[in-house]
């Protein structure tokens, strides 16, 4: 329940950033407040998974991959330029998160 729980966080944490980028510096108001409730809710469920899980393997986890998730949405639907080093990079995130995950067992 608490991996759940964390990529419920992730989830909403992705949903206020990319919010952030449509909101143009606070210009558009329907993206500004949706960035707030959906960043004030992603806590609710990180809270809760850290309950269960390590602060620093769950934290990094949320992070890592929150980060994974909103450079391809921006790479994808916002057209961000793209290199190879900036692959080769979130995928070594990637393959941290993996890492974390892996040393962590079931719980």
């Amino acid at each position: 329940m608490a991996w759940a729980l964390l990529f419920l966080a992730i989830l909403l944490e992705v949903s206020g950033t990319i919010c952030m980028k449509l909101s143009q510096g606070f210009t558009r108001m329907l993206p500004t407040i949706l960035m707030f409730v959906f960043y004030g809710l992603g806590f609710i469920p990180l809270t809760l998974a850290i309950r269960v899980l390590d602060l620093s393997v769950a934290y990094a986890i949320w992070s890592g991959v929150g980060t994974a998730i909103v450079s391809v949405v921006g790479i994808t639907l916002l057209k961000e330029q793209v290199s190879p080093w900036k692959i080769l990079f979130l995928l070594m995130i990637v393959i941290g998160v993996v890492g974390l995950r892996l040393i962590t067992g079931q719980r």
